[in-house]
């Protein structure tokens, strides 16, 4: 395992993804920063950081067939290494938010985005970016729903301690999805998916409020949701939200 330690980049996963295409990266490369300027989350968003307080990395991982339709349970294995790292530490009430952002409570404390590189009808490598909120504790008005490890439980981190111990959990995690051990990990990621068996209001991508309760994850990787018609709808990423 290398790590390359960066003082300041634009994001993580862009120098990642363009070292794997120029050179030969080794699995489980691990790029890390104390400031990253031009941060990705899910779907095109910003991930704001303030320098030096948290974890912002970025892991390469190569796969053997591993099929594109079997990419969910890369996202189960990559949101349950950092809820058990997380568990580990004693943050309370930890849980993921689908599709995998980590939650303490209801507040947000770590997002995921994850990139894949495709060789036919298989996944050939991934490069798996964390932002981790660690120490910060002042975030901008507009991140009503953002918290860091600090703030929740009113202690300080070793950066480089912890990073350890999520990569910990991170290969054993990936070690369940390279075995095909498919059932645990979703078993494992519903038990501990937000508001699962809840009901709940959502807002759908028109606006549309409704009543409905998280079931769990389709086959290609969307939120499954029982209306009051007991009706079981499908939403990707963008299409749903919690009221």
């Amino acid at each position: 395992m290398k790590t390359i330690k960066l003082n300041a980049i634009d994001s993580t996963n862009s120098f990642l993804k363009e070292l794997a295409v120029n050179s030969t990266v080794d699995n489980f490369t691990i790029v890390v920063t104390d400031s990253q300027l031009k941060g990705r989350g899910q779907q095109g968003n910003s991930w704001v950081s303030e320098p030096c307080k948290n974890l912002m990395f970025s892991v390469f991982v190569r796969f053997e067939g591993l099929g594109v339709l079997e990419k969910k349970y890369l996202n189960f294995a990559v949101s349950l290494a950092l809820f058990d790292a997380l568990e580990d530490v004693s943050i309370p009430s930890v849980c993921i938010k689908w599709p995998n952002d980590i939650l303490s409570g209801n507040k947000k404390i770590c997002g995921i985005l994850i990139e894949n590189s495709l060789k036919g009808t298989e996944i050939s490598s991934s490069v798996i970016g964390i932002g981790l909120n660690v120490n910060q504790t002042i975030f901008p008005d507009y991140l009503k729903k953002a918290s860091s490890l600090k703030l929740i439980t009113d202690k300080s981190y070793n950066l480089d301690k912890l990073l350890k111990q999520i990569i910990l959990k991170f290969k054993a995690r990936i070690a369940l999805l390279n075995a095909k051990n498919f059932k645990t990990l979703e078993v494992d990621y519903l038990n501990v998916l937000y508001k699962k068996n809840i009901p709940t209001m959502f807002k759908d991508s028109e606006d549309v409020l409704f009543m409905g309760i998280i079931r769990g994850i389709s086959n290609h990787g969307k939120l499954q949701i029982e209306t009051e018609e007991e009706v079981i709808l499908e939403f990707g990423i963008k299409e749903v939200s919690f009221l």
